[in-house]
Order: structure tokens, then sequence, then C-alpha cells
């Protein structure tokens, strides 16, 4: 996995933590923008994985 990657996965997991801190904290539209920003996070990273195992399926094949 490239070094770029893994700097963007560290960057996603940062959003999670942020946007689960709001949402500790904060109400009403706060606290929704926190669970927006945990879920974009949360599918950010897991769409870099993806790319990242699609591109090892497809060399493989």
């Amino acid at each position: 996995m490239p070094v770029s990657s893994i700097l963007f996965m560290a960057l996603a997991a940062v959003m999670v933590l942020v946007g689960l801190l709001i949402v500790a904290v904060a109400e009403g539209y706060f606290y929704a923008w926190g669970l927006m920003l945990a879920a974009f996070g949360l599918f950010y990273g897991y769409g870099i994985v993806k790319r990242h195992y699609d591109a090892k399926d497809r060399a493989a094949h």
C-alpha cells in the first residue's frame, strides 16, 4: 500500500475520532454534523482499503 494511502487512512481515522468527540458533547445540528463527519470518515477509509484490494486483485488476474 502506498504511503499516501496510509496517510489518507490516518486522516480518515482522525475524522472519525473528531466526529465521535463532537457527538459526545454536542446537541442539535452540531450533533448531526458530528455523525455525518464520523460516517464520512468510515466510508472514506473503507474506499481507500477497497481500492487497494481491487487493484491487487486486478493485478493477479
